[in-house]
């Protein structure tokens, strides 16, 4: 895993959505509604990564992943702060980022977005869930370390 940044230049509201087939999990993280809430999030932060998940609320690849990131939040929260943003709600980001999976989870570090080398090829976000909380939280961890290293 390695780390690299790039400069960019508020933590929103708790949003409750559902689903008829399947119960939805982003309910347990703290949602960024609008494009002024992802910038303040990723501005205002100065000790910790910002983890944003990029995605639909909806979508079945997005429930996993935020399953995952939601019972690691309160193990991370010292070193790394959770938001998901639904990118059918928020489209500002969405050519920027090239958000074009189903669910894409991006990091930022004192107002860079920081990438990340995990081999395949795309080192500006991760494009699949990660179902494993260790393995998510070894990620945060690397990459928290790896930024404020500079």
């Amino acid at each position: 895993l390695t780390c690299t940044s790039r400069s960019f230049d508020g933590p929103g509201f708790l949003y409750l959505s559902s689903n008829t087939n399947k119960f939805n999990m982003s309910y347990l993280l703290p949602h960024l509604n609008n494009g002024w809430e992802v910038d303040q999030a990723i501005v205002t932060e100065e000790d910790r990564v910002v983890v944003i998940r990029f995605g639909r609320d909806t979508d079945p690849t997005c429930m996993v992943q935020d399953e995952v990131l939601g019972k690691i939040a309160e193990k991370v929260k010292n070193f790394a702060v959770i938001y998901v943003v639904d990118i059918d709600k928020v489209k500002d980001f969405n050519e920027m980022y090239e958000l074009y999976d189903d669910c894409a989870t991006m990091f930022f570090y004192r107002n860079k977005h920081i990438m990340v080398d995990l081999g395949t090829g795309n080192n500006n976000k991760i494009n699949w869930p990660l179902s494993e909380k260790q393995e998510i939280i070894d990620i945060i961890e690397m990459v928290y370390r790896g930024a404020r290293k500079g």
